[in-house]
This record gives structure tokens, C-alpha cells and sequence, in this order.
């Protein structure tokens, strides 16, 4: 074949030049594998562990003396100083030789360091009373703690939108913690609660009211209450008995009692018990007996 019949090869690509200055990618770097950890089985031990407990219900009803018969000595916070009224009836009833008042309480603060003190050998019960003065205690020292862009704060509405109440969640929480750690010492620790009503949204139908405890309770950004309730192994509703007639109207002569498992008027739970549990005058012992078995 004729060399001029031949095709004639195509020019050699020109790279464009290397920038000055372009970074160079370095190669990344080698992962290292993670050490695998070491799955360790175990028995249960015989070491005690506690209850926590959620006690709620009306002004009036009996919890605080209900809360002085658990078994104890029961070291009592007296945030709401109603203890010293109630002595001389639980002195009738054999309770006040149960009973280790805490003194020194009067702030948030104090509270937490009293709880974290040594010295609670031998304690085996822990009463608080009121969770909602405890609530109010916790309020008090976010206003003088916690500022809103370096300004002290005097109202929840002070700070950003609605972030008041996630500090509060945020703050209430450390004293759960505090609560544990006597809890896996073996005490129990109870938190007394006022009532209050609420509205429980039902997916499936209309909403309805029910009794709940006084804790704060803002939609999304401090469900306080539900934390709480998730936190508890029991919470005790702790109510009149009432008789509702086909009229409609309320009649009670009363009597007490406690529920433990959830209702649509009251929310309550137990881990160990079902049912309802009458309350009667003197037989406060009693009834911790039942729960405790």
C-alpha cells in the first residue's frame, strides 16, 4: 500500500498546566478497625434495690401521712413545713418515731447537696414533699443561674421562645439522677405531688380529663410530668371515692383510695402491683406492706 493512503495519526492531547497554589487532596486517612468489646453475662446479685415512687392526689387526702409510714426510717424533706401540724396525729398513729426530718432545705440547691451528702447509712426511705414546690425551687434557682444572652432573667417568658421550660425539664432531671443513686443503694424515694386536671389527647376519638400530677407539662419542649412518670416504678393516684349518679352529680362520704394502674380519670402505673387499694385511718403500714409484699 502507498505511504500517502495512509491515515495520519492525531495530535497529542496538551494538558492545561497545574494551577500555583491548587491544593493537593490528600489521601484519606486509614480507618482503624474498632477493638471489639467483650459481652459479659452475669447472675442477679442479693443486693437491695429501691422503689421510686410517685405520689399524688388532693390538698388534705393524707399523703404526707400515707408517705411516713414507709418502711424506715424515712429521712423526710419537708419543702411544704406541714410536717410539724401533722405531728401530733402521727404520733397517734405510731409513725413519728419513723420518721428522720432533713433540715436545712430552703433551696434548690441545698436540696441536691443534702441529697449527694454522705451520711444516709441506714436510711431506708426518702420522702420529698412537695415534687411541686421542688418545681418552684427549680424555677427560682434557673432565674438566678441560667440568663437569656447574658441578662438575668425574672419570668419563664423572659427567656427565648418557650426555652424557659426546656431548662426546667433540663434542671428537674439532675434531681431524678440524685434520686437514682439512693434508689440503687437500696432506699425508696418518694415524691409527693399535688393533683391537678388535665386533657389527654386520644388518637382514636374525643379527648377526655383526667386527674395527673402538678408538674409542668409544655407540649413539646417540657413534658416534666411524663418524664417523671416514666422515671417512677409506681405512681400512686390518691383520691376520694366518688359515686356518680345517672344524674350526673358527685356523692362521697370520704373514703380514700389509691390507684395503680391507668385509668381514664387518674394516670397511675405499678411495676408490681394491680388494682385498687383502699386507704383506711391507722392502717397506713398496711398498705405499704401490700406494695411491697
Amino acid at each position: 500500500m502507498d505511504n500517502a493512503t495512509l491515515p495520519c495519526p492525531p495530535p497529542p492531547t496538551k494538558l492545561p498546566p497545574p494551577r500555583v497554589g491548587a491544593p493537593v487532596k490528600a489521601a484519606p486517612p486509614a480507618v482503624a478497625p474498632i477493638a471489639k468489646a467483650v459481652v459479659k453475662f452475669g447472675t442477679f446479685d442479693d443486693a437491695p434495690i429501691g422503689n421510686r415512687i410517685l405520689l399524688y392526689g388532693p390538698g388534705g387526702i393524707g399523703k404526707t401521712t400515707l408517705a411516713c409510714a414507709m418502711p424506715g426510717p424515712v429521712a423526710f424533706v419537708d419543702l411544704d413545713e406541714s410536717l410539724k401540724i401533722l405531728l401530733p396525729r402521727l404520733e397517734s398513729l405510731g409513725l413519728k418515731d419513723n420518721i428522720v426530718p432533713v433540715h436545712g432545705i430552703t433551696s434548690w440547691a441545698a436540696m441536691r447537696s443534702a441529697l449527694q451528702s454522705d451520711g444516709w447509712e441506714g436510711i431506708k426511705s426518702i420522702v420529698i414533699d412537695t415534687g411541686t414546690k421542688a418545681e418552684e425551687l427549680a424555677i427560682a434557682w434557673m432565674f438566678a443561674n441560667i440568663k437569656e444572652k447574658g441578662v438575668t432573667v425574672s419570668r419563664m417568658e423572659d427567656y427565648g421562645y418557650k426555652s424557659g421550660y426546656r431548662h426546667l425539664f433540663d434542671t428537674f432531671n439532675l434531681l431524678l439522677g440524685d434520686l437514682d443513686a439512693h434508689v440503687r443503694a437500696g432506699r425508696n424515694v418518694v415524691l409527693i405531688c399535688h393533683e391537678c386536671a388535665a386533657k389527654v389527647p386520644n388518637p382514636q376519638g374525643l379527648d377526655w380529663i383526667r386527674y395527673e400530677p402538678r408538674l409542668a407539662q409544655d407540649d413539646k419542649n417540657c413534658q416534666l410530668r411524663y418524664r417523671t412518670k416514666e422515671w417512677a416504678d409506681h405512681v400512686f393516684a390518691f383520691l376520694y371515692d366518688v359515686n356518680v349518679a345517672k344524674d350526673g352529680k358527685g356523692q362521697g362520704s370520704g373514703t380514700r383510695t389509691v390507684y395503680t394502674n391507668e385509668l381514664p380519670h387518674c394516670m397511675a402505673k405499678s411495676r408490681t402491683t394491680h388494682g385498687v387499694i383502699p386507704v383506711y385511718d391507722g392502717q397506713e403500714k398496711a398498705f405499704w406492706a401490700n406494695i411491697f409484699n
